[in-house]
């Protein structure tokens, strides 16, 4: 078969394609595929494609072309399953193609492959492929199948910008605010989408946790309380009392549509001070709407950090985190910035 090849890899085309005919021409006389391959310096798995490129195209298959991996070429996959594969990422969530989930992970998209194709990748790899496919790994923003569409558009169009009217000629301030329950067991998902568009789309040992309520305005201001225990009309209404008189000024407040904010009490207490604060309730099923879950994440994501070993830790990472950001009212109107909220920018 003639002299030993070091490395094939270091010769030029037209002498690579000269190896590859005399290779398939050793193995066609009858030497074997390993001998040949310490022979010419490539690996066994490179001879058999050689020979098997050759057994279906001819010389052809020997040609010297141009270096480098075309799009979809010699992957694991073909275009047909990557195809597949990315419509199942982009237009399903891991539950619809009896996966368990709502998020699409790289384990996840590594199991699908195996069910799929029979076809098992590294996770390294299914990561180059999901960002071959234009993807990369984000938040997703969580949306109920309850919601009604058009109540949306009708908060987004009408509602919204009349509060924002009636608000500028009373000189008031408009907050937003929300409740959120911090858990010491908490986790934090993203799923894989494609770049640069937000996707659409739920620990073992002693748990403890804390609430925290907030309310945030667009010009950066930032009001909180944690407490434990359920949140309560009364417990409601007396932080609302101090916040009326701390701003002295009218206060338009908008908030979600949980039994607490439509309690009678609550309508009753605030009849009686409709020249200092008017409440307003987004449409059902639409968080995204409310920029103080936007907050809610933020503090979450920070207080997992600290790694809070009792419940009194946590509290005190939380009030530490909110403090941190009413000293950084730029922070807070970022979060208006946001696609989702970016209506409430002002």
């Amino acid at each position: 078969m003639g002299v030993v090849v070091r490395d094939a890899r270091r010769l030029s085309p037209a002498a690579q394609e000269d190896l590859r005919r005399r290779a398939v021409a050793a193995v066609k006389a009858g030497h074997t595929q390993a001998a040949v391959a310490t022979v010419f310096g490539v690996s066994p798995k490179t001879v058999w494609r050689w020979i098997n490129a050759f057994d279906r195209q001819g010389n052809r298959a020997l040609k010297a072309g141009k270096r480098g991996r075309r799009p979809g070429e010699q992957k694991a996959l073909d275009p047909r399953q990557q195809a597949r594969v990315r419509r199942a990422v982009l237009h399903k969530n891991p539950d619809q193609v009896a996966l368990p989930g709502l998020v699409w992970t790289r384990p996840q998209v590594r199991r699908l492959i195996r069910d799929w194709f029979g076809i098992d990748l590294s996770l390294v790899t299914v990561g180059k492929y999901l960002r071959s496919w234009g993807l990369s790994p984000q938040k997703p923003i969580r949306r109920a199948y309850e919601q009604n569409p058009e109540a949306v558009a009708r908060w987004l169009d009408v509602k919204y910008p009349a509060i924002e009217a009636q608000a500028r000629k009373e000189k008031a301030i408009i907050l937003w605010l929300d409740q959120t329950g911090l858990r010491s067991d908490a986790a934090v998902g993203a799923t894989w989408a494609p770049v640069g568009q937000t996707p659409v789309v739920a620990k073992t040992g002693r748990r403890f946790g804390v609430n925290v309520m907030a309310a945030i305005s667009n010009k950066g201001e930032l009001y909180f309380t944690c407490y434990h225990g359920s949140f309560t009309g009364p417990m409601f209404l007396a932080w609302l009392d101090r916040l009326v008189r701390q701003l002295g000024r009218k206060i338009h407040l908008i908030v979600d549509g949980r039994p607490v904010h439509r309690r009678v009490t609550v309508r009753d207490w605030l009849a009686e001070r409709v020249d200092r604060v008017e409440m307003h309730f987004l449409p059902g099923y639409a968080p995204e709407l409310n920029p103080v879950e936007l907050l809610n994440a933020d503090v979450k994501h920070h207080v997992a950090q600290a790694n809070p070993a009792t419940p009194a830790e946590l509290s005190a990472a939380a009030a530490s985190h909110l403090r941190r950001r009413q000293n950084q009212p730029e922070t807070v109107k970022a979060l208006f910035r946001k696609p989702e909220v970016r209506y409430a920018a002002g």
